[in-house]
């Protein structure tokens, strides 16, 4: 299409355009003038019914178009039933994993439920007052504080009385978004999920990351109370503005309050010469509209208390413990592939000729696949597993050269392999092939807990070509011992 054709082409788009335009003013200058002539009281009905009509039809376009909030989706986390968590925990034990700590937190859950007890944790980032509070709240605790922050080292249950006489018992936990506190963090989050009720401690408006914490709180029930600190730095104005947005930001905390923990403050104060100093003074305490709220949740919730923080203990528990069962899982994995890797070995050495066959060893190959399903818990049938194969054997025939490349240069890499035989070739290059699909499989069967031949075919493919030097030392090594225990069996 030459310049001139496009210009025809925009000139007869645009006067089609000015015509349209044009058609369109005379028509509404016809309308208008018709609507002139009527009588009075006609052109008022007209001009409400059309005034209605529009504003109708505004408003539904903008409920079409306008962008909408998703409200955010309960994540609420699912607890087990502490029998099915015992059963678990059975077969943990039956497997020879360790289940101790486990163990040591279902014993801890049953001593706090017997004990009557109402536990409330002090939560939030560091250096937000949460040791001040707590001093606030019972005053005849001896707890550290620091200015630098980050002055709790471990959790500290601290018995206090309210103004109406109920008694509670405070946890101070590590703050959070400590430097190199991840260790620490874990601790302050597992003790909050432990507690009946959670005061978060900040002293300003949420960041993202509060906004997280508040958040995966709340994904466990956990009955929140969001306390505003150090308000005596803010006006009146700014303290109403910052507790607005807290309840706007925090709709699922079950009340916000402003409060002040004490501490230290300076101000300037001007001498009758002339001069100034500085001087610092105590700074006064004021918790009564958390003690009131912690009262008023307390005799109301009372009952609900308990089977909720049992809940979240429950729910956390069953997170630990599938990662107790994945870790379980992926080491008696790795053991099998070594011992199918070792038996492709041994088997090998009676193979003469590598090349299209090596995976020739079908059994094995079999008996591998039906393994790890069995321990990654896959139910999958015999034409399933023959299906998944026959792949597998395209993929490794295809990838020979490589594998057998591969394997001549790691037994070079290491002196002294070669003096086996030249069978160890052959062998090496089983072990190499065992040991990828194993790998393959046992991560694809983790990951989606099916058997993907596609996924794992891919995955094999990348883990044949992997040629890192703490494997293939290891994979040789396998090889050598197993090519001597084979000849001592022999002789």
């Amino acid at each position: 299409m030459n310049r001139r054709f496009r210009l025809l082409l925009a000139a007869l788009a645009s006067a089609t355009l000015l015509w349209l335009l044009l058609a369109a003013a005379e028509r509404a200058l016809l309308l208008a003038q018709r609507f002139l002539a009527l009588p009075a009281w006609l052109q008022w009905t007209l001009g409400v019914v059309l005034a209605l009509f529009a504003i109708a039809a505004t408003m539904i376009a903008w409920n079409l178009l306008r962008p909408r909030r998703r409200p955010r989706r309960s994540r609420t986390v699912e607890a087990p039933t502490r029998e099915h968590l015992d059963a678990r925990l059975d077969r943990l034990e039956t497997d020879g994993a360790g289940t101790e700590s486990l163990r040591a937190e279902l014993r801890d859950l049953d001593a706090r439920g017997a004990s009557g007890r109402f536990y409330v944790a002090v939560f939030g980032e560091i250096s937000t007052g949460k040791s001040s509070l707590i001093a606030a709240l019972a005053p005849n605790a001896a707890l550290a504080t620091d200015v630098r922050g980050g002055t709790t080292r471990r959790v500290h249950h601290v018995d206090a009385v309210l103004t109406d006489g109920s008694r509670i018992t405070l946890a101070d936990v590590p703050g959070t978004r400590e430097t190199s506190g991840e260790l620490r963090e874990k601790m302050a989050r597992d003790e909050a999920l432990r507690a009946h009720v959670v005061i978060y401690l900040t002293d300003g408006d949420l960041n993202r990351s509060q906004g997280e914490e508040l958040a995966w709180l709340a994904d466990f029930g956990k009955p929140l109370v969001l306390a505003l600190n150090k308000t005596d730095r803010l006006s009146r104005e700014e303290r109403e503005q910052v507790l607005d947005s807290l309840r706007r930001r925090a709709p699922q905390a079950a009340a916000v309050v402003a409060i002040r923990t004490g501490g230290s403050e300076r101000f300037e104060r001007r001498l009758v010469d002339g001069g100034s100093e500085i001087v610092e003074r105590r700074a006064p305490v004021d918790v009564a509209p958390l003690i009131q709220t912690l009262e008023h949740l307390l005799h109301r919730s009372a009952q609900q208390l308990e089977p909720a923080r049992e809940r979240a203990v429950l729910a956390r528990m069953d997170r630990d413990v599938h990662e107790a069962e994945a870790a379980l899982r992926s080491k008696q994995a790795e053991a099998a592939v070594h011992r199918y890797a070792r038996r492709a070995v041994i088997g090998a050495m009676a193979a003469v000729a590598p090349g299209s066959d090596l995976i020739i060893q079908g059994a094995l190959a079999t008996g591998l696949v039906r393994e790890l399903c069995r321990i990654h818990d896959v139910a999958v049938s015999d034409v399933q597993i023959e299906t998944f194969l026959k792949r597998t054997r395209m993929t490794v025939r295809t990838s020979a050269s490589l594998v057998l490349a591969i394997a001549g240069n790691a037994l070079k890499a290491f002196p002294g392999l070669g003096t086996l035989g030249g069978g160890v070739l052959h062998a090496f290059a089983y072990a190499l092939i065992f040991d990828s699909l194993g790998k393959a499989l046992s991560a694809t069967l983790a990951e989606r807990h099916a058997l993907d031949a596609e996924a794992a075919d891919e995955r094999l493919k990348q883990w044949l070509g992997e040629t890192g030097n703490t494997r293939l030392k290891r994979l040789a090594k396998l090889t050598v011992d197993a090519a001597r225990s084979d000849e001592d069996a022999t002789e």
